[in-house]
């Protein structure tokens, strides 16, 4: 038998097997389709709390003190070498002008500032800090750095809340990990033992096959080939799911994150990287389970 004419008979019997057993079939599709949707979700998700770290981390700031005897020229050259440094850009805040914002944000207790004999602000650089150098140990650094500068008396860029926005991202992203395995895991073991009974339900047919001479490769053709059509199709219905979640519930969602990620910030749940990712995992789980079947099958 040529080439050509096996893998015409082996795509031939892998659909003859999707009709033979259509409800067995359902359930490993559905399974796939339930586990690329959840995971699917979950990436999106990530990439949205992403996105928001970023954008509450576009908040963050340092704030360097002066030392009060500094005169202009002197905060002048420090602010250049303090952007040399970090690569972001400093602005110059006034003892008086700090005063000011400080009674603002304070309202009507800001009055009692007036009373003060004297400000007790220090002249201070508010630098902003590039995104690459958002993270904790950037940060950290970055403040070790400018405290040794001459003229620097204090140095301070909120370090509690970057530690604790940094320890959710990595909470989520390893969590959202090993719910991945776990749902791998499960979707592989349902699906080889819905495939299983689909064999089981031809095994009539697979010992005819061995009696005749087929090996055991030219008998797990066709069963790898419908493992493949069902992953194949479970991605599609997962992605269609993820299309008419975006369509449904999208439109509120970014309406109620858009004080927190802005007009612009709304992450899509389906991007072409991502449907690329569950068409290949899809696939991959559709193998893997009829691989795992198939194998057990031709042990007994």
């Amino acid at each position: 038998m040529s080439v050509l004419a096996k893998t015409a008979y082996f795509w031939r019997s892998a659909a003859s097997g999707l009709r033979h057993a259509p409800f067995v079939h359902f359930i490993a599709v559905t399974t796939i389709a339930i586990a690329l949707f959840a995971a699917g979700l979950a990436q999106a998700m990530g990439r949205g709390v992403d996105a928001l770290l970023a954008s509450l981390g576009g908040e963050v700031q340092v704030t360097v003190y002066l030392s009060p005897g500094l005169d202009e020229e002197g905060a002048a050259v420090l602010r250049e070498r303090m952007e040399a440094a970090s690569g972001g850009r400093a602005s110059l805040v006034p003892p008086q002008a700090a005063l000011d914002r400080l009674a603002r944000e304070l309202g009507d207790l800001g009055e009692a500032l007036a009373q003060l004999p004297e400000n007790p602000l220090p002249p201070s650089l508010e630098l902003q800090v590039p995104a690459e150098r958002r993270t904790p140990g950037a940060l950290k650094q970055l403040a070790q750095e400018l405290r040794g500068l001459p003229g620097v008396t204090g140095v301070d860029y909120g370090e509690e809340a970057v530690e604790r926005l940094s320890a959710i991202s990595r909470a989520l992203r390893y969590g959202g990990w090993v719910a991945f395995a776990v749902v791998l895991l499960a979707t592989v073991v349902i699906v080889s033992a819905t495939l299983q009974l689909a064999i089981y339900s031809r095994r009539g047919e697979i010992e005819i096959q061995k009696l005749v001479g087929a090996t055991d490769r030219f008998v797990k053709m066709p069963f790898l080939i419908e493992g493949f059509l069902q992953g194949l199709l479970g991605a599609g219905v997962a992605l269609a799911g993820l299309a008419l979640f975006e369509r449904l519930v999208g439109p509120g969602m970014n309406s109620l994150l858009s004080f927190l990620v802005g007009p612009g910030g709304a992450v899509p749940l389906l991007e072409p990287a991502l449907a690329l990712e569950m068409v290949a995992v899809g696939c991959a789980l559709g193998l893997g389970g009829s691989f795992i079947a198939v194998g057990r099958f031709l042990r007994v």
